[in-house]
């Protein structure tokens, strides 16, 4: 049955394991692709264009936003991020599901866009916050300063929890992936995203009058 495709969002606060399942969700369905995101800052060695991001200039990344071609976009330390429309609209004409790993304020951004009826929102919970500190500490990249501000941060970050769709704890990683993929599999079988329930249910109709002809 053709499909219009699923703009999944997955946000969480640093460490409570959104980018794991992110991997995973993509390692259980390969067809499923990460947005490529924009960028105004130079690449890096062994970055390549379309793949990492699309590096572009200021000026050019200016002249999208003002033609209503980000989804989403925000200027970090000086440099614009974004997520393209384009591509993210071609692939779910295409019946092909868009994975975004962004923050509350970038996915309300695509919640509130023309392509917000394909948005499925996902927010993913710590099981407690010494877990979640615990958690950034285990990592062994940062320092006291930095896991602090992180923690701060993420308090903020929670308060969103009630904007989204579904809100999954992750204190079983497993069983919070086998909940993600749920999730997926039941949106995609949603009336309105299934596009040839009526092309199906007119051969059906068909069907019965044919029936009813011959009898």
């Amino acid at each position: 049955m053709a499909r219009r495709g699923l703009l999944i969002i997955l946000s969480s606060p640093s460490g409570a394991g959104k980018s794991t399942l992110a991997r995973r969700l993509m390692q259980w369905d390969p067809t499923i692709r990460f947005s490529v995101s924009a960028t105004t800052r130079a690449p890096r060695a062994g970055e390549v264009d379309g793949r990492e991001y699309y590096f572009t200039s200021r000026p050019d990344f200016e002249a999208m936003i003002d033609k209503g071609e980000m989804l989403e976009h925000a200027e970090v330390f000086g440099n614009f991020y974004g997520s393209p429309k384009a591509p993210v609209e071609a692939a779910l004409q295409d019946g092909r599901d868009m994975l975004f790993d962004i923050d509350w304020q970038g996915g309300q951004q695509v919640r509130n866009s023309t392509l917000g009826k394909d948005v499925v929102s996902i927010f993913v919970l710590p099981p407690s916050i010494a877990e979640l500190d615990s958690r950034l500490r285990m990592r062994g990249q940062d320092s006291e300063d930095v896991i602090a501000g992180r923690m701060l941060k993420s308090r903020n970050e929670i308060s969103h929890w009630a904007e989204y769709d579904y809100v999954l704890i992750n204190d079983d990683l497993d069983a919070t992936e086998a909940a993600l993929r749920g999730i997926v599999q039941s949106e995609r079988l949603r009336r309105e995203r299934q596009t040839g329930l009526n092309e199906f249910v007119r051969g059906l109709n068909r069907e019965f009058e044919a029936r009813n002809s011959s009898g």
